[in-house]
Order: structure tokens, then sequence, then C-alpha cells
């Protein structure tokens, strides 16, 4: 049987249950279904997507971007200057509280600014606090904060990555107490965490209607973690579920045309690839060969996979980074599926046999799979593992990933300073550690002149495709499903609104 068709024949189908459906809208509850659960409520750390979207509903940010006009609006913050090209300079909105009635002023930016992007603190992605010097009090109502070098994406992680914490109640609790009971001045107040189940929200009263987002519509959220997508359908049809966030496209498809409720399809700043360990740091030697790397990338049908698995809009992509994203050169050296050419290139490099290797992935089961044949089909044998995300993450850090399949969202920054630069930053995490290329990346992160940012990335993207590190796969949609009473319009950076969302 053809590579292609043990893909599609792998394809599972949606079993089709009665159309009875119980809206949530009686009792003013949107229950709504999520893959994974949430790994950390103390979202500084966790680089999971769940952790980014209960974020965005618990705590406020000090400025937002404008979906509509894409132009910087406030927040907890009134307004923003740039003082200089290292310093930004917040005033502060007056009269807002945190959920537990503590009062917000520039003592809680500054603390959250500071402990945050403290190196010791150990947050999960450090490359959206690193670029932070420190963070100063003005006046109660007004802060600084200064920059380590110019940093022209800033705001971009300000709104993604710095939602502000009450100070006085985190020193109090610590990070695990707070994690328990977390505290913010979003929209949402947490109500309850059952950890591995889920988490309810609760529409904060006291929530600052002066704000861009306003009041929640919805009184209640109730979230469920449900890995298996097929359990989903089914608590969806039963009307126990109400909303379902990436759904694979054959089940979104079929759910379409079975009728009764709505499903939207939205682009993402999400993109895939397979890492492989150039450096050798895993103690995996064959990726420190650039043929046997060569070799991985003609092995992989990426269109193939994208056609059996994801949405026709899915984008192939060349470069490790979302084309969405600024700087991110997509003309670059191209590697075509071609398995006889990576046969001899294995064996020019002295796996005539192949080799064995250890191969993790965290999500899309089918789609590692497939990659997984092709792989073996070349000659490399895979052992295949799946983790949770967290557990992987947490290999990652430890050495222990010679080859994964992985995707990331960037924290929804359309820069490629949050993406590119995040794996190639010679950091514990950087599987090349190319001075060379670490240069051309943090240039590119520092400079203020668009041209010049532009020029750096494309020879960093250039020289890591001549150098075929990893492997470029595609970008991703993402698929919503929902009860055709509730009203809510997905957005390209994959933030799931719960305060945005309605009964129609």
């Amino acid at each position: 049987m053809s590579t292609m068709s043990r893909i599609l024949g792998s394809a599972a189908l949606v079993a089709m249950l009665p159309l009875t459906a119980m809206a949530g809208k009686s009792d003013d509850t949107v229950r709504i279904a999520l893959s994974k659960d949430l790994d950390s409520a103390d979202i500084y750390f966790s680089s999971a997507r769940e952790s980014t979207v209960f974020g965005y509903s618990v705590f406020d940010a000090l400025v937002e971007r404008d979906l509509k006009t894409g132009e910087w609006v406030g927040n907890l913050a009134e307004s923003y200057e740039w003082v200089d090209d290292l310093t930004l300079e917040f005033k502060l909105r007056q009269g807002v509280k945190f959920h537990n009635g503590e009062d917000f002023d520039a003592d809680d930016v500054v603390f959250t600014f500071n402990h945050f992007s403290d190196p010791a603190t150990g947050v999960a992605m450090p490359n959206t606090v690193n670029w932070i010097g420190s963070a100063e009090k003005i006046d109660q109502y007004t802060v600084r904060v200064h920059l380590k070098a110019p940093f022209p994406a800033a705001l971009d992680y300000v709104e993604s990555a710095l939602q502000i914490y009450p100070d006085q109640y985190y020193q109090e609790v610590g990070p695990q107490g707070f994690a328990q009971k977390p505290v913010g001045t979003g929209p949402y107040a947490v109500a309850s965490i059952d950890p591995g189940r889920g988490y309810t929200l609760k529409a904060f009263d006291g929530y600052h209607e002066a704000g861009p987002r306003g009041k929640a519509h919805i009184g209640t959220v109730e979230v469920r973690s449900i890995p298996d997508v097929n359990t989903q359908i089914a608590d969806l049809f039963s009307g126990a579920v109400d909303f379902m966030w990436q759904v694979p496209e054959d089940q979104a498809q079929r759910i379409a045309q079975r009728g009764g409720y709505t499903v939207t399809q939205a682009p993402t700043v999400r993109f895939g690839y397979l890492s492989l360990d150039a450096a050798g740091r895993t103690g995996t030697k064959p990726f420190t060969d650039i043929r046997v790397r060569q070799a991985v990338n003609h092995a992989i049908d990426r269109v193939a996979i994208r056609d059996a698995f994801f949405a026709p809009t899915s984008e192939i992509i060349n470069s490790i980074c979302n084309p969405v994203q600024f700087g991110c050169e997509q003309d670059v050296t191209t590697y075509d599926y071609d398995p006889e050419k990576a046969k001899a290139l294995l064996a020019g490099a002295g796996y005539s046999d192949g080799f064995s290797v250890d191969f993790y992935a965290y999500r899309d089961r089918q789609a590692a799979e497939a990659m997984a044949q092709m792989l073996e089909e070349v000659g490399i044998r895979t052992n295949l593992t799946f983790l949770q995300y967290s557990a992987l993450a947490e290999k990652v850090l430890k050495d222990e990933i010679p080859m994964s399949f992985m995707t990331w969202g960037s924290g929804s920054i359309a820069d490629v300073s949050a993406s590119t630069s995040k794996f190639f930053d010679g950091s514990a995490i950087d599987d090349v550690r190319n001075p060379e290329l670490t240069a051309l990346l943090r240039t590119g992160d520092t400079t203020t002149d668009p041209e010049v940012r532009k020029e750096n990335y494309s020879k960093a993207l250039k020289l890591i495709a001549d150098e075929a590190y990893w492997v470029p796969l595609w970008t991703y949609t993402s698929n919503y499903v929902m009860a055709s009473d509730l009203d809510f319009e997905p957005t390209p950076d994959e933030f799931v609104r719960f305060f945005d969302m309605s009964w129609k």
C-alpha cells in the first residue's frame, strides 16, 4: 500500500448522532470543550495556547491592538508614549480594581514587569520578557519601562505576554497559591479550577467599562478538558457542549454538512515544523551532518499531508516562521519531496542502512504518523512518542528531544522576533548553536529601521534553509464549531475571547 493510501485510510469518521441539542442560553452558561488541559493558571509559567486563552479573559494588559484598525489602544493604560528608543511611558487608568478588591496602580505594573523579567523567576518563555531592562514608578499612575536595547515589537509583547498581576496578593500567596486561585482585573474572575478537568469563570461585575473590552456578555464560562475530539463532538450533539475549537478539518466539514451548528474557519499565526538536533546536544549524532538533515527535508511530502489532514488554505512554508509575520522571508532554499534523493544523501553520510531515532509529537497524530512512515521509507526508523505539550517542553529543556513535530503560535505576534528568534537564540533550547545565525536574528530584533530588520531576518532565514537545520511544514487555520444560538467571531490572533461571546 502506498504512503498516501495509508494516510488517507487513517482518517477518522465522525459518528452521526441524533440532532437534539440543548442550548446553554437558558442558564446563561457557555460550555466550552478544549483538547488540552490548562497546565498552569499562573500564565507566565506556561507556553501553551490554552493558558493564553485563559489569561486573556482573567487578566488585562496595559495596551492592546484594535482588531479593526490595527492601532494600539489603552487598556489598563489610558495612553503610552515612546520617550526615546529605550523608554516607554504608560499613563495608567484610575479606578480599576482586581477581582479581590485590591486597587490597581503603578506598583502592580512595576512588580509584574520586574519580577517576571528577572531571569531568576524562570518564566516559560524568556524571549517575551528578556527585552525589559527595568520598570520604574514615576507616580501612582505613571510607569516607565526601560528597554535593554531598541525593540520595535515591544508593544506586541506588552499586549500578548505581560498580563498584569496584583503585587500584594501575588507576593502573599506565592506562585503556587496564585496558580490555585489567580486574581486579575479581566472581564472574568476565576470561580474554580479543577486540575485535569477544567475551570469555571464568572463575569466580573466590577470590570472597568472605560477600556476597549467592556463587560462580558455571558454570565458563566465552563471550560472542560476533553482530549478526544469524538467525545467533544458527542457532547456537542447531546447539548453538553456549546463551543469547540481547533476541530480537525475532516470533522469540521462533516459537522457543517450535517447542519444545525455554526462552523467557522479562521487563519492563525501558528505554523508547524520538524525540529532536528543539529548541534548534537542530545547525544544523537546523525543530524549534525547536513546531508542527513537534507535527507529528512526531502523525505517529507508536505503537500500530501497538508491535503489529507489540514485545510486547503493552510500554506506550505519554506522558513521557520509564518508568512504573515514581519520579516518572514520565503524566498529561500527549498527541498522537494524526493525519497530517492533522501536515500542517496543518507548513504553518502554513512547511513546506507539508515538509523533509529526517538521522534516526539504532542498533537495532529495522523500527520505525525504519516511523517514517521515517510521517514521509515527512506531508512530513518522512528520511535514515535506522544506526550502532553508541557512534558515535551520540559524534555526540550533537558536536551532529550533529538527530533520532534511541533507547532508554534508565536503568542499571536506577527513578527519574526516571536518565532525564528526564539528558536535560534543560542539559549538552552537552541538546536543549532550557530553564533552567526544568532547575531543576525538579534540585530533584526533590536534595530528600529524596518529595512535593516528585514535584511537581517532574510539572511538568517536563508542560512537556516541552506543548512537544512529544521523542516518547515505548513501554516495552520483553526476550525471553530458552536451551537447555533451562540454568537462569536474568531480572530486571526487565535485569542479566543470568551468576553466577546454572546447569545443570539
